[in-house]
């Protein structure tokens, strides 16, 4: 008989590790990539998905990808972007993670006039969707780098790609979109320079990512506040975890980013990006950081802080399920800062 009832325990307890890594493996991981890893800094804006089924999408390239050879890349099966401007579409970039400062990292590598993320759609044989003009500029340069036009799609508001098991949507900010001189052509370049004047590739916007676990995630660009994070990222997508860009003068602020999560998109979790500070040190939130700041204004939902090259799981109530960086308190006060 205790022969029988260890063999039945044994069952069981295969049983339930089973169905734990079934369940574990239905998560979507999502792994900032930064300049310094193991913080969370100033010029940190690239982020890596990955649905349940493999499929990648890697958003706002910037600067702190080491180009399509940067060995924490791997396999990029789309690539988003918000904006024309050069922190997010990569007018230089690190050479490797670690050099200078999370303050000021070293971007001493020139990406123009195609960018970091022209070159790593290219080197990666990626997909991108972008919407506004901003499609055609983006295939320009992809052709200028040796790719092919074909791999960058247009998607405007309203409409959907999807790629693998994830459903792509575009929504709007309120944010300008110029394209830096050093991204044109010579002429068209010093045209425009003497007047402090942009090129105008359509307005650039936000996403809705919905993930095959059913996991839908709000990227706002750089936007301020906006009734559209009610009437259609919450209303209508139903978006469960923020990715809010807080950092503030080319943003939302904290105090405004705050209140677009609390008020209007009211998600389940939430990530802060785009600070524009070295918001951690040794891993750890700055006390006296913006960061902090918009942390201690969200009212009863988890923050999560993006430190760069830790993979945070979420499943598709948007719970971060990581058994290394989450804690399971139910107790947001006690909650730890990253995941």
């Amino acid at each position: 008989m205790i022969h029988f009832l260890n063999k039945v325990n044994f069952f069981t307890v295969i049983m339930s590790l089973f169905l734990s890594l079934n369940a574990y493996s239905q998560n979507v991981k999502i792994t900032p990539l930064g300049s310094h890893d193991g913080e969370f800094c100033s010029r940190d804006r690239a982020m890596l998905f990955e649905d349940p089924d493999g499929t990648t999408l890697l958003f706002d390239v910037g600067r702190t990808i080491a180009g399509p050879e940067d060995p924490r890349l791997g396999k990029i099966d789309g690539v988003l972007l918000s904006g024309m401007h050069g922190d997010h579409l990569g007018d230089k970039r690190i050479s490797k993670v670690g050099n200078g400062t999370c303050a000021k990292p070293q971007t001493e590598v020139k990406t123009t006039p195609n960018s970091n993320t022209a070159e790593i759609i290219v080197g990666k044989k990626s997909k991108a969707f972008l919407g506004g003009e901003m499609h055609k500029f983006m295939q320009t340069k992809v052709k200028a780098a040796g790719g092919s036009p074909q791999q960058v799609s247009i998607l405007r508001f309203g409409g959907e790609r999807q790629l693998g098991g994830i459903k792509i949507a575009i929504v709007p900010v309120t944010h300008s979109n110029g394209i830096g001189h050093d991204f044109l052509n010579k002429d068209l370049g010093e045209i425009l320079k003497p007047d402090g004047l942009t090129a105008y590739a359509g307005p650039d916007n936000g996403y809705i990512l919905t993930f095959s676990n059913g996991l839908v995630v709000y990227l706002s660009g750089d936007s301020g506040i906006f009734a559209d994070q009610d009437v259609t990222v919450r209303q209508y997508y139903g978006a469960k975890l923020a990715i809010i860009n807080a950092g503030g003068i080319y943003t939302s602020g904290p105090k405004e980013a705050a209140f677009s999560i609390n008020e209007l998109i009211k998600p389940k979790a939430v990530i802060p990006h785009h600070m524009n500070e070295a918001a951690t040190e040794k891993g750890a939130l700055k006390t006296d950081s913006k960061t902090a700041l918009f942390k201690s204004l969200i009212k009863d939902i988890p923050v999560y802080i993006p430190i760069s090259g830790r993979t945070m799981e979420f499943d598709g109530e948007a719970r971060c399920l990581n058994p290394t960086f989450c804690d399971s308190l139910s107790n947001l006060s006690e909650m730890k800062v990253f995941c």
